[in-house]
């Protein structure tokens, strides 16, 4: 999944939940279950040379500001103080992705890492079809929109 599905989905589970022992580890089961659903990410087409590794960098880093903007227009626009639970449910909604980004981009699993990013890769179906890999994704932050 994109990391606005992740971030999104996180920062709503926070919005909805008062305690971080509730939101947290539902935060982090989202990102395994959503990554379950055929999608299209920035590291799609990455393991069979269909994407270079500069270019899914780039569109991470772009995606991630995304992410931001559109966090802070769907939970935090019109609070005075920060909102600190979505803020942190949206971060624990990349860390699957964060383990996993060493194996990816440098070729470097430590050991200690390896069963995480296994646990991790049972759940990844991604696609390179734009229509099945992003059609579920847009329809969820639309979904986020006007349930939040």
């Amino acid at each position: 999944m994109l990391s606005i599905s992740h971030t999104l989905t996180g920062a709503f589970i926070a919005s909805k939940m008062a305690h971080p022992a509730l939101y947290i580890p539902l935060t982090l089961a989202s990102h395994y279950l959503s990554d379950w659903i055929p999608h299209r990410d920035v590291g799609t087409g990455l393991s069979s040379g269909r994407r270079k590794k500069s270019t899914a960098i780039i569109l991470e880093l772009v995606e991630l500001a995304i992410s931001f903007v559109l966090l802070y227009f769907f939970f935090q626009h019109g609070h005075e103080s920060i909102r600190w639970p979505i803020w942190i449910a949206a971060f624990v909604a990349l860390i699957p992705d964060f383990l996993e980004a060493p194996r990816n981009f440098f070729h470097w699993e430590p050991a200690w890492l390896k069963p995480f990013n296994d646990f991790h890769n049972m759940f990844h179906h991604s696609t390179m079809n734009n229509l099945v890999g992003l059609g579920p994704q847009i329809v969820l932050v639309l979904v986020i929109w006007f349930w939040r």
